[in-house]
């Protein structure tokens, strides 16, 4: 599965892709916000990565900016965490640090919510941990609201509990918490 967005281009990951994935996930500014990413990052780390089966109905992508001869610039995807949001349906996302501040994780989350609501999801669930307050804000620009649950999830990187914020959006058509360009896109 592939979806395009205005500047940017999500596919699944490839093998070939291990190296450039280790370069743009391993910061520790990025995996410490990550639940079940390990710090240090190794390529053998992002082999493991890119060669885990996927499941049906859970598609992941690596984010790229397509004129950029297609260079990863995060990772995201749809799926169910154990460790959040009592395992219900969600999404996970992360960018690299010279991404930041580009919209890129809007623009990228706007796509995949857009794809959970055609996927027939009614419900769609994130969290960040407490001290990412930048990822909460892209949330509720793409219309998820806190669900009011705070929860300490194991953060790999950090090797040690971490408060998360959880929130939810509404995914059934016209729910009031999608922002108004999105429920006319669905």
């Amino acid at each position: 599965m592939f979806l395009r967005t205005q500047r940017l281009f999500l596919r699944p990951a490839w093998a070939e892709d291990a190296p450039e994935l280790a370069r743009a996930i391993g910061h520790e500014a990025v995996v410490r916000m990550l639940a079940v990413v390990p710090w240090p990052y190794a390529l053998a780390d992002a082999e493991a990565s890119v060669a885990r089966e996927r499941q049906d109905g859970e598609p992941r992508f690596m984010i790229t900016l397509p004129g950029e001869s297609g260079r990863i610039i995060g990772g995201c995807g749809l799926g169910r965490n154990p460790q959040l949001c009592a395992g219900e349906f969600g999404v996970g996302y992360w960018i690299e640090p010279g991404s930041w501040g580009r919209g890129y994780a809007s623009e990228m989350l706007a796509a995949l919510v857009a794809l959970a609501q055609s996927l027939g999801h009614r419900r769609l669930v994130a969290a960040h941990f407490v001290d990412n307050p930048a990822s909460g804000r892209v949330m509720a620009k793409c219309g998820f609201r806190p669900t009011g649950t705070v929860e300490r999830c194991h953060s790999l990187g950090r090797g040690a509990e971490v408060e998360a914020i959880e929130y939810a959006i509404d995914l059934a058509p016209g729910a009031r918490n999608m922002p108004a360009a999105m429920s006319r896109a669905a």
